[in-house]
């Protein structure tokens, strides 16, 4: 008896990864804000209180960002990446390759258009 051929997977447009990407990387800003325990000089009362960041991620990353070694903010990443289970999605797991400096160099447009591009087929001339 033949085996079957496992269904292929539906490929994702550039909007559906823009948003998936977009989702999973403000999950990993507040990942890093955890990491590197921001919460501890945050002005917000409900970031000390929960000892977690509950306010812009976004900006307590970015101001944070001066003030953190590099071999730190690598270490974060290779602990994130290790904890990353094998069959995550595209979009998430390009999010979470990303450094922390990474998030403010290039829009989510722009790094979305870098993933897919790795993937393009070269056309025939």
């Amino acid at each position: 008896m033949p085996m079957s051929q496992p269904p292929r997977r539906r490929q994702l447009t550039g909007p559906q990864f823009a948003a998936r990407f977009a989702a999973e990387k403000a999950r990993q800003q507040r990942r890093y804000c955890a990491a590197f325990a921001l919460w501890r000089r945050c002005t917000q009362k409900i970031c000390r209180r929960n000892a977690a960041c509950r306010g812009d991620a976004n900006a307590c990353l970015k101001g944070a960002l001066g003030a953190l070694p590099h071999h730190a903010q690598w270490q974060a990443r290779q602990d994130i990446l290790a904890a990353t289970p094998q069959n995550i999605g595209a979009p998430e797991r390009a999010a979470r390759q990303c450094m922390p400096l990474d998030f403010y160099r290039e829009t989510t447009a722009q790094a979305v258009a870098q993933y897919l591009a790795r993937f393009k087929k070269p056309s025939r001339p």
